[in-house]
């Protein structure tokens, strides 16, 4: 099965993305292979429509095709003002976005449909990031996404992690793998034998 993973974050010493960093090591040792992206290796710019009216950019269309490769995903998703950053909304945005005139990607949801979604968040306080999860939750269901039921908020994250970059407690690790086992078990029940032919 093929996983992909990513944090709703660039910021360097992010919480999310070391928790992301985490998730893949376990989904590897379920058997996944797992793609780890960081959407700071895409040329994203804020969505615009007139902008897009230009021509959709480059990397918009790469990370469309990468949603669409992968059955499942887990996202890793920060907590600000109570809900996701603008940086993960613009880029579901954006790839949700239909291509006028592009025989693949007219349809806006394709990239969408089906996916088997986990959700992950991490936070320095109490909560870990809680309410974030419940206002992605939404959105991913919205477009068609099946969305995991179990999810994993880790708080007081800023003593969360060792030094290699691990979770220090056992009940953490297995909060991460419930999600990431509940991610392939579904995407491997859901999606279409074709897949692959796309």
């Amino acid at each position: 099965m093929d996983l992909l993973i990513f944090a709703g974050s660039t910021r360097a010493q992010s919480y999310n993305r070391q928790l992301a960093r985490v998730a893949a090591d376990l989904a590897r040792q379920s058997g996944a292979e797992v793609t780890l992206l960081e959407l700071s290796s895409f040329d994203i710019p804020l969505y615009n429509a007139d902008l897009e009216a230009r021509g959709t950019p480059p990397d918009v269309i790469r990370l469309k095709q990468v949603l669409l490769d992968h059955p499942g995903w887990i996202i890793c998703s920060p907590e600000y003002n109570g809900s996701y950053t603008a940086l993960l909304k613009n880029t579901l945005d954006w790839a949700s976005s239909p291509v006028k005139g592009d025989p693949d990607w007219s349809q806006g949801s394709r990239a969408f449909t089906g996916k088997v979604v986990g959700l992950l968040s991490a936070s320095p306080g109490a909560l870990g990031g809680l309410r974030s999860l419940q206002h992605l939750a939404p959105l991913l269901s919205n477009l068609q996404c099946w969305v995991a039921p179990q999810q994993f908020a880790l708080g007081e994250a800023a003593s969360a992690f060792d030094a290699a970059g691990q979770l220090q407690l056992d009940k953490q690790r297995e909060g991460v793998a419930s999600v990431v086992k509940q991610v392939l078990w579904a995407a491997e029940r859901l999606t279409p034998t074709n897949q692959s032919e796309k």
